[in-house]
């Protein structure tokens, strides 16, 4: 008998590990899950590459979104990120929002309109949805690197109020924790605290956790948050938590910190005494003493800072690379305006034609690149070889209001002078609007920058890669000539890429450039 209950206790201990070890396989198998699913959503928010994206000459945008679920309770939603409009663009800004939150929108409609590093280009909608959150606007929407989330878009009206404070940060933050944990092995348990996401702060009410974006933006205005409530995951104090409290102004100030003793040096004995001081010497008059600092001068300030825009920014970082990299050289042409002068004084008279002196030099420059082919090529930097073009498109720089921008006259040497002149009127108004497609602006084979009608005599042009050479034009004024005569002369300068054109060549191109400017009637053959 004692032998059978012996037998039978053995079977139910046995049977009580194996349901055990059952439950902890399945517990184990569930947290490796739970960690996957983190990492995933982690990846996806983090992600910047694009669901869709399209280039072409018939389009203007390129658009993405990024679907996130954040650890919080939100309803379905999507979070667009700053899209890239160009294939050069890293970072933008957005200049304005076309709708409101709350606002429903459908595809092809306008979300806002974001400064790129050439022109301002609409942001379009690709599907049907509503803007729940607009997460960048105003300052912070200034410099945004490609893949910025900048709004929340939801599907259904009824879900907009649950994403009244709704921050980025926050999902973000949340998920880097939970992805450092699931991914710390076991013999990693030990380690130091501040390899942990969120900071522990001790406050006057106690121990609280900060999330990095919390802390950051508590510490930048000089108040202490450790004295908050946490609403996030275990009581975490999140940035949303600090922009609320920012609001009420219940964040008492960052106290400081005392300075730190200096260390002693061990093994140092208590009875150490200090070397005898030596004398002070004799205090030296230095050039300080005798001027008056600036900071003590009291006057009032009568200028102002104006920070550069997105466009001029990276027009600068261009030609700063271009002079840094590009071997210009330069060659000066004088040109002989009068008959160019007495052809459009006469069109204008008998035919109502109207067509600017610039009109006649873009014309002329476009043939001379048909007669000279070797300066209408392209430096591949990467090959290391010149490549030549096949096609005569003339960029035009045209001055607008947030900087230079040059439009693409394609096939210029093809077109008539009318033709020319109404498409550089019509390319001109569009640029000063900001209503160019950026496949009017990007690329080129040659340019052509007037600055004759401000009265500039001469000036140097710097090359726009991979463009080879660009044309500088002064303007014409009366020049004594042998004869003796007097005529208008042009000072027309090239500024050319020494790896793709010589000086030959660029004379040649000169050569051409003049005799077609001193004899019009030849540019309508």
């Amino acid at each position: 008998m004692l032998a059978r209950r012996v037998v039978q206790s053995s079977r139910r201990a046995l049977t009580a590990r194996r349901v055990s070890s059952k439950e902890t396989t399945k517990t184990t198998t569930t947290t490796k899950t739970r960690s996957l699913t983190t990492r995933v959503l982690a990846s996806c928010w983090h992600s910047s590459t694009p669901l869709s994206a399209s280039y072409g000459p018939d389009t203007t945008t390129r658009s993405y979104s990024v679907t996130a679920v954040s650890l919080k309770d939100y309803p379905p939603h999507t979070i667009f990120p700053m899209p890239a409009l160009s294939p050069t663009m890293d970072s933008g800004t957005i200049a304005s929002w076309a709708l409101a939150e709350g606002n429903s929108f459908a595809a092809g409609d306008v979300l806002c309109s974001i400064e790129t590093d050439k022109a301002a280009v609409d942001f379009e909608a690709q599907d049907d949805g509503i803007l729940a959150k607009i997460l960048k606007q105003g300052p912070t929407a200034v410099d945004l690197p490609v893949g910025t989330p900048i709004c929340v878009v939801c599907e259904e009206e009824a879900d907009v109020p649950a994403f009244a404070d709704y921050v980025a940060d926050d999902a973000v933050a949340a998920a880097a924790p939970a992805t450092a944990a699931s991914e710390q092995p076991v013999s990693d348990a030990a380690t130091p605290a501040a390899s942990e996401a969120p900071s522990t702060a001790t406050g006057a009410s106690g121990t609280s956790l900060l999330l990095p974006s919390a802390r950051h933006l508590a510490e930048s205005k000089g108040l202490d948050a450790t004295v908050l409530k946490g609403s996030g995951k275990g009581g975490r104090v999140t940035k949303g938590d600090v922009l609320q409290a920012l609001t009420a102004g219940t964040m008492p100030p960052l106290a400081k910190k005392a300075a730190a003793a200096p260390a002693k040096t061990p093994g140092t004995a208590a009875t150490t005494t200090a070397p005898p001081a030596a004398a002070p010497a004799a205090p030296k008059l230095t050039l300080a003493d005798i001027m008056v600092s600036p900071a003590s001068m009291s006057y009032e300030s009568t200028f102002e800072d104006l920070p550069n825009n997105k466009m001029r920014q990276i027009i600068a970082k261009r030609l700063t690379e271009s002079k840094a990299t590009v071997p210009h050289f330069y060659t000066t042409a004088e040109i002989a305006l009068d008959d160019v002068m007495r052809l459009r004084k006469l069109w204008a008279n008998e035919l109502d034609l109207k067509v600017s002196v610039n009109d006649f030099i873009l014309k002329a420059s476009a043939l001379a690149l048909r007669d000279v082919p070797q300066v209408n090529a392209s430096f591949n930097p990467k090959a290391g070889a010149v490549q030549p073009n096949e096609t005569v498109d003339i960029s035009v720089a045209v001055a607008t209001p947030t900087g230079l921008i040059t439009p693409i006259v394609f096939g210029a040497d093809k077109i008539g002078l009318q033709e020319l002149t109404l498409t550089i009127q019509d390319l001109a108004k569009r640029a000063r609007d900001g209503k160019l497609a950026p496949h009017e602006y990007q690329g080129g084979t040659f340019s052509v920058s007037n600055l004759g009608m401000f009265g500039i005599a001469e000036f140097s042009a710097v090359i726009n890669p991979p463009q080879a050479a660009i044309l500088a034009v002064g303007s014409g004024s009366p020049t004594v000539m042998p004869g003796p005569t007097v005529k208008n002369i042009m000072q027309a300068r090239l500024s050319a890429d020494r790896r793709v054109v010589d000086e030959p060549t660029a004379a040649l191109f000169a050569q051409a450039l003049k005799e077609y400017l001193q004899d019009p009637e030849s540019l309508l053959l």
